[in-house]
């Protein structure tokens, strides 16, 4: 039975002569009968047939439970999109205000490790004044190197039997000084340098010399304000290096800090003041006092 599967049709109906054409009927009941192996409809042997895979394009039933929950997903994900967009234009309108208003937000992102106050000075300074800023930063910075290294000095000198006042004393100078040189004098000149703000350069001047006295009279430390051997002047160094080197060596050391933050900082007043007057900054702010005062005094 197994060689009738190999013969095409018309051998089946080679004993009829070449005048006998098959029907196709006849043809389909002789096939089916050489699957089946007995010539008879078999429904047994026709369902072990694979199905046919679906055609292309065809529909597929889906459950009305599932079709329920992503009309329901796609509504609420609508009403988020349309919340976000009007969130978007709140703080839209909002950022609008405040830059036709002047004010400038400042993130705070320096130092890196542990932001506390806002600085980008290659972003938000112009480029011929970047460098003028970066002085002054380093004269802030400085300060804070100076009082830093006159409490080690201090502490250094009351580990050898002076007094424990001098200690307070340094270390009240360094925790009043840092954030007193920031808000007094850096932040104004950096506010100044970014805006061109003739009252933010007033402030800077009116703060920056009293800077520059402290850092003079610390660089001397005469024992007549203070206590003599709270700052590392070139006085108490000389006085302590008589009984114990090594302290001597750590005041002279903050003596040369303070001299050099002295002489950067008187650097840094005098381009400032040259750019203030150049710019025209001196008379725009002559003005606007005189404005001030007549609209106090109306």
């Amino acid at each position: 039975m197994k060689m009738f599967m190999h013969l095409p049709v018309q051998h089946f109906w080679s004993g009829w002569g070449s005048s006998v054409t098959p029907t196709p009927c006849c043809q389909a009941k002789v096939l089916l009968g050489a699957v089946t192996g007995d010539g008879k409809n078999n429904p047994a042997n026709v369902s072990k047939l694979s199905p046919l895979p679906p055609e292309p394009g065809a529909t597929v039933n889906i459950p009305l439970d599932n079709a329920k929950d992503l009309k329901l997903k796609e509504k609420e994900l609508q009403e988020k999109e349309a919340e976000l967009k009007k969130r978007e234009q709140e703080l839209k309108r909002k950022e609008e205000a405040i830059s036709r208003a002047g004010i400038i937000l400042e993130d705070k992102n320096w130092p890196p490790f542990l932001p506390i106050i806002h600085h980008d000075i290659a972003n938000e300074i112009p480029l011929h004044l970047q460098k003028l800023q970066y002085v002054a930063f380093t004269t802030m910075l400085g300060l804070v190197l100076c009082l830093l290294w006159n409490v080690i000095a201090v502490f250094t000198s009351w580990l050898h039997g002076e007094g424990i006042k001098i200690l307070f004393l340094s270390i009240i100078y360094f925790i009043s000084g840092v954030p007193a040189g920031y808000v007094m004098w850096y932040r104004p000149l950096y506010r100044a340098m970014r805006s061109d703000s003739a009252l933010k350069f007033g402030l800077f001047f009116l703060c920056y010399p009293i800077h520059i006295a402290f850092c003079v009279f610390a660089s001397v430390a005469p024992p007549i304000i203070f206590e003599g051997k709270s700052l590392t002047g070139i006085l108490p160094a000389l006085d302590v290096l008589t009984s114990n080197a090594m302290v001597g060596i750590f005041y002279l050391v903050g003596f040369g800090f303070f001299a050099v933050e002295s002489l950067l900082s008187i650097w840094v007043i005098q381009q400032v003041y040259m750019y203030f007057r150049g710019s025209g900054k001196e008379a725009e702010m002559k003005r606007e006092g005189i404005r001030r005062g007549i609209m106090a005094a109306l």
